[in-house]
């Protein structure tokens, strides 16, 4: 265009700004007078026509003079567009075959890898399963076995009226079993059997996703050997642990002939210690342990402490209503206060005796725990009793504890009159020295049962008062 001038203003046609409108409101213009009233429009039209026709006739001359140069062109570009076409269709066949050998070599391998990583993952499950079964097993033969030393007739899964749970329990006394071993022996198979209960119930109870005994609760022989064994195993020998505790005496045993114990009160004495230290570890052992998510340092013997309490409260009430019995009987006091003092020689010679017993090593607690708790506790199972009773002495919370319900029973007596109240009166005097008296004998171990080496001597004196008041204080 630019080596054939033209009249024709194709800068201003190819101007991006290039308005129709006003183009053609230019030519109306150019072409009429603003003053004529009818306006000329052939004009403008002629010589629009007459442009489009120029530039048509242009056109057709650039298109006939590069005719060849612009076919060559486009043959040239579909050929190239043909080869690239080919090109991407072969690059296509290939990335489809590798995708087809991926599939084949990778993606099945992935299936058939990951059935074998879920056969792997049930046959892991399975395997643990298995495992924590036989381990249950193993420990259910365990307690059965041990079951046999406590019983001696054969476990809780023999045979006979006596075989299970309740006709043990009735059969049983608070000595060890006929035709079983000694004594001794015979106590420590409770702690045994303790042992084995504790860890066959924590692994019964870890049931949780990923725990140890996780689908324990879907095999039928685990549900019967809780059901058959280990509940009636538990239930027996917590049973025998209390028994062991609440039928602890000492003093009733001791026997002294000129001041020295015969060889038996030593022997009575001895098992009566060897079955109660039996009972306590026992009691401590299957106390209720804190849930998982709590500190292990909130572990309470519950099941101990409870059965500690019970005997003491049980001492103190018998000798609440035998002591209140003889104050309306004067004539059987000789006998009720000797009764009285030998109960709380019990009481002292327990409280010697947990002062020496160290908290048994549980199977379920961390060791480092226990050894805090050991020191926190200075090592005894003593202190924990005597923080749950708020009390310095089980002694002085017997004579305590004896006086203040003794006191209102004192004073009904008197206020009902009669012969009873007259006595109480007149024996004023040697009320109080004989319930002095007392007191301090009850609160002494007895020479002949070979502990008193082990208790601390005390003053009595407060207690002695307290009783003397609660008695002959009206």
């Amino acid at each position: 265009m630019a080596s054939e001038p033209s009249y024709i203003d194709y800068e201003a046609f190819l101007d991006p700004a290039f308005s129709p409108a006003s183009f053609a409101n230019s030519l109306v213009v150019a072409t009429n007078n603003a003053t004529d009233t009818p306006l000329d429009l052939s004009t403008p039209l002629s010589r629009v026509l007459f442009d489009l026709q120029e530039i048509d006739t242009h056109i057709h001359t650039l298109t006939t003079k590069s005719a060849l140069p612009l076919l060559t062109h486009t043959g040239d570009q579909t050929a190239a567009a043909g080869k690239i076409l080919k090109e991407a269709d072969e690059q296509i066949a290939a990335v489809s075959q590798g995708y087809e050998r991926l599939e084949r070599e990778v993606l099945r391998k992935w299936e058939a890898a990951e059935e074998a990583r879920v056969a792997a993952e049930n046959s892991l499950a399975t395997v643990r399963l298995a495992r924590a079964v036989a381990r249950c097993i193993a420990l259910g033969r365990q307690l059965d076995s041990q079951m046999v030393e406590v019983t001696g007739r054969g476990g809780l899964s023999g045979s006979g009226s006596g075989s299970g749970p309740a006709g043990e329990l009735s059969s049983s006394g608070s000595g060890p079993a006929p035709g079983s071993g000694s004594g001794r022996d015979d106590t420590r198979a409770l702690e045994r059997a303790a042992s084995t209960i504790v860890s066959l119930r924590r692994l019964l109870s870890d049931t949780g996703v990923g725990e140890e005994g996780y689908g324990l609760d879907r095999v039928k022989v685990i549900r019967t050997l809780k059901s058959d064994l280990l509940i009636p195993a538990e239930n027996l020998v917590r049973a025998r642990a209390q028994q062991a505790i609440n039928r602890f005496s000492i003093a009733s045993s001791s026997n002294t002939s000129n001041g020295t114990a015969s060889q038996s009160s030593y022997k009575q004495a001895r098992d009566a210690r060897a079955r109660l230290v039996s009972g306590v570890n026992t009691l401590y052992l299957l106390s209720h342990l804190p849930p998982k998510t709590a500190i292990p340092k909130d572990f309470t013997p519950d099941l101990l402490l409870s059965t500690l309490q019970g005997f003491i409260q049980t001492t103190t009430v018998a000798s609440l209503n035998n002591l209140s019995r003889s104050l309306t009987m004067l004539p059987t006091l000789d006998k009720t206060l000797p009764e009285i003092s030998a109960r709380c020689q019990d009481i002292h010679a327990l409280e010697t005796t947990l002062s020496t017993i160290k908290p048994p090593s549980h199977p379920c607690l961390p060791q480092i725990f226990q050894d805090t708790t050991s020191s926190l506790s200075r090592n005894n199972l003593l202190t924990p009793l005597l923080n749950t009773l708020d009390t310095s002495s089980l002694p002085s919370y017997f004579w305590r504890s004896l006086a203040s319900s003794l006191s209102p029973r004192v004073q009904e007596i008197i206020a009902r009159g009669g012969v009873s109240a007259r006595t109480l009166r007149s024996s004023r005097d040697r009320l109080k020295k004989e319930i002095r008296e007392c007191v301090l004998r009850g609160s002494q171990l007895p020479a002949s049962v070979g502990m008193e080496k082990q208790s601390t001597q005390g003053n009595w004196e407060r207690e002695a008062a307290v009783m003397v008041g609660a008695v002959a204080g009206f």
